[in-house]
């Protein structure tokens, strides 16, 4: 679908996926950078290497609170993304069905998910164990499925070239061999810091494919001309 002109009272809403994607990333750079400079955690490559982990790196100090300030608020543009996907795919012209119905249910969990994870960063205890083990398991789980739902109509929808329409399908794709890595990567190498090893490779991988799903919404929300017009979502 090409773009749709917009009028003097529409706002362009593809702000809101690029934002929700640069967020987390600049933060997770941003805080890495700065513990790897404190000496808080060890340099190295860790998407193939893997030596710390993205909540290890964001854990303590001032890198805990520069990533807190802006992964929260990620976490808020994320949900009102999944939340408005289901109008931006009625534009494209899609039925909408059960799971595009669940859409904002499965974004705004996510959320949630995601601003516990981040609040939670940096204390101790069982809790966080807690949230450590089961809450980036359901952010990243959540998300997964809301980007096989939207990246399936894209696929189905969106007029362009075959790499515009597919990438995010392949994104997707992407995340279920991470899974499948991690878990019977181990069973041939089971020294405990391979293990750990692999765990935050998948972490840092996982984190870089959400940014990069968002880029592509980002850029088909522009193209298809998704606004918002006068206090109501449209297209």
């Amino acid at each position: 679908m090409g773009a749709i002109a917009p009028t003097s009272a529409d706002r362009p809403l593809w702000p809101l996926p690029l934002l929700a994607g640069l967020l987390p990333l600049i933060a997770t750079v941003v805080a890495y950078l700065m513990s790897i400079r404190l000496g808080l955690v060890p340099e190295c490559n860790p998407f193939l290497e893997g030596c710390v982990s993205i909540s290890r790196a964001a854990r303590h100090d001032l890198p805990n609170l520069l990533f807190r300030a802006l992964v929260l608020p990620a976490a808020v543009l994320q949900a009102i993304c999944w939340v408005l996907c289901p109008d931006w795919l009625r534009t494209l012209d899609a039925t909408p069905d059960r799971f595009q119905r669940a859409l904002p249910a499965l974004g705004v969990v996510a959320g949630v998910f995601l601003v516990l994870y981040g609040t939670f960063l940096g204390t101790e205890g069982e809790g966080y164990r807690w949230m450590r083990r089961n809450g980036v398991a359901f952010y990243f789980g959540l998300t997964c499925i809301g980007m096989l739902i939207v990246s399936d109509q894209m696929q189905r929808r969106l007029i362009g070239n075959w790499l515009e329409r597919n990438l995010a399908l392949a994104l997707c794709a992407m995340l279920p061999l991470l899974g499948l890595a991690y878990v019977f990567l181990p069973l041939w190498w089971r020294a405990p810091l391979t293990k750990d090893a692999l765990e935050n490779i998948t972490e840092w991988w996982g984190g870089a494919i959400f940014t990069a799903f968002f880029a592509i919404l980002t850029w088909a929300w522009h193209r298809t001309g998704f606004t918002l017009h006068l206090g109501r979502r449209g297209g």
